[in-house]
């Protein structure tokens, strides 16, 4: 049993990819997966769909990489975080499409919660602040409207779960509904500082516990799948939500480290250690990934669009005809001529947290070309990610800790070098970007291989960190901060009434 299977349920895609003993990728598979868009800030996926898609590149990606079931010897599973399923416990159907993460349908809810004096509660217990973002109010949406649900969860007839619940469901054949703490800390229901459910939380939510999966340490012996489905039964050993995934892939262990993902959104996380600090600049605590049963945090910014302005200029502005021809735009001019665009598509996530704010692009001239335009979005990018490492670094000072003093990358447009380059350039530290830059699917493998005994410890996996490419600032000072400062400008523009 010489390789890891990481199962990585993403956003936009299924994927699967093996690992070697040394955290190589062998061969990887990927469908793209479905978005649907029943009305103007809702979206959805069919959970049978993200299931089907999920098994099928779990079996090509064994044939692409020429390996037996027999050859593997663990699978470790990572997912978007805070899409809400709920299906029925005797046939194993959905109720309801699941409801995706970047869905802002539960905001009139959130409105209450916040108006009822909630605020302070929810972010003491849970890290979060009240947003249609997290599970819970997406949950209590499906209680409400999807006709004879509240009955049935209230009978212990239904079950709860993020996209790992769902998947361990099916792949143990119903037997098992379980999740991790990095996932249950992101359903705004989940008390952090004792890694259990609130009861007080589900009693002010109207949600019944009987929904609810129990909660693994992310490195854990999860179930063993059904053996009719890939040839033989096999461990799931190691889960966590995504962003928790890859802040372990980067082998950001310790207090003050940082990695930021660049998705479909972007997120930057930094190891906190077992400390629980609120943050005073409108970032997250969250659970990191982990290996016992001791808590430990990390503070998380989120960037509702991050890679997904670049599917926009694809599909809605149709100035490129795939992905891989932005940067090749955007470098065809010096600058983006002084066009900011804020690609507040669905509001801004973190440090910002305004749900109404919408998509601007300012600063238009009659020189403007749709290049100008492709260079603000991609910087758009990375000025989102700088605004939000510099609120974590203010944290971190006001905690009596140091700065981030450099940041590890990842996620798909990490590779886009123009990119990284300006994003070192804002922040004025080093970017580091590793030789597997599919470190959400290499943070799972590396949980489901620790807990099985296919890694050592720690030590033996920082070790494996190894950087491809390190992009220093070539940006003075007094330049980004004027730079970073028309950013703020732009947002106050996107976010006026």
């Amino acid at each position: 049993m010489t390789h890891i299977l990481a199962l990585d349920q993403g956003t936009s895609s299924s994927r699967s990819i093996v690992f070697d003993h040394a955290g190589r990728i062998v061969a990887v598979a990927q469908r793209e997966l479905p978005q649907i868009y029943p009305q103007p800030g809702w979206v959805e996926h069919d959970p049978m769909e993200i299931w089907r898609g999920q098994l099928a590149t779990a079996r090509e990606v064994l044939a692409k990489a020429k390996l037996q079931p027999t050859d593997i010897h663990a699978i470790g599973i990572t997912n978007q975080r805070e899409t809400t399923l709920l299906w029925n416990r005797q046939t194993g159907q959905p109720v309801h499409h699941a409801i995706v993460w970047q869905d802002r349908r539960a905001e009139p809810l959130c409105a209450r919660l916040r108006d009822d004096g909630l605020t302070d509660t929810i972010r003491d217990k849970t890290g979060l602040v009240i947003d249609a973002y997290f599970s819970a109010t997406k949950l209590r949406w499906l209680l409400d409207n999807v006709p004879g649900a509240r009955g049935q969860a209230e009978r212990g007839e239904l079950a709860f779960g993020t996209v790992d619940s769902w998947l361990m469901w099916q792949l143990t054949g119903g037997k098992v509904h379980v999740t991790d703490v990095s996932n249950a800390s992101r359903t705004m229901l989940f008390n952090v500082h004792d890694n259990t459910w609130d009861t007080d939380l589900l009693k002010a939510l109207d949600i019944p516990a009987a929904l609810l999966p129990e909660v693994k340490p992310s490195s854990a012996h999860f179930c063993d799948t059904d053996a009719a489905l890939l040839g033989r039964s096999l461990p799931v050993g190691g889960v966590a939500g995504d962003q928790q995934a890859a802040l372990f892939g980067q082998a950001c262990f310790g207090p003050g480290m940082a990695k930021n993902t660049y998705g479909t959104g972007c997120f930057l996380l930094m190891h906190t250690g077992d400390a629980f600090r609120p943050s005073a600049n409108g970032l997250l605590v969250t659970s990191a990934a982990q290996t016992s049963a001791q808590p430990q945090y990390a503070m998380e910014g989120s960037v509702f669009v991050g890679g997904a302005v670049v599917q926009w200029l694809r599909d809605g502005l149709q100035a490129i005809k795939g992905s891989a021809e932005v940067q090749g735009l955007a470098e065809s001019v010096p600058d983006s001529g002084g066009v900011m665009m804020v690609p507040a598509f669905t509001g801004l996530g973190a440090p910002y947290w305004n749900a109404e704010a919408r998509g601007t692009i300012t600063g238009l001239t009659r020189g403007t070309t749709v290049a100008h335009i492709a260079r603000a979005a991609l910087e758009s990018i990375a000025y989102q990610s700088a605004a939000l490492l510099q609120a974590m670094s203010r944290d971190a000072v006001a905690a009596g800790g140091a700065p981030v003093a450099e940041l590890r990358v990842d996620g798909g447009a990490c590779v886009n070098d123009l990119l990284m380059q300006f994003q070192a350039d804002l922040l004025g530290i080093p970017v580091l970007r590793p030789e597997v830059t599919e470190t959400t699917a290499l943070g799972a493998a590396y949980l489901a291989g620790l807990s099985t005994g296919f890694f050592k410890d720690l030590d033996q996996l920082s070790k494996l960190w190894r950087v491809e490419r390190r992009f220093m600032p070539t940006m003075g000072r007094a330049q980004a901060g004027e730079a970073m400062a028309r950013w703020e400008r732009a947002v106050r523009q996107a976010t006026a009434a």
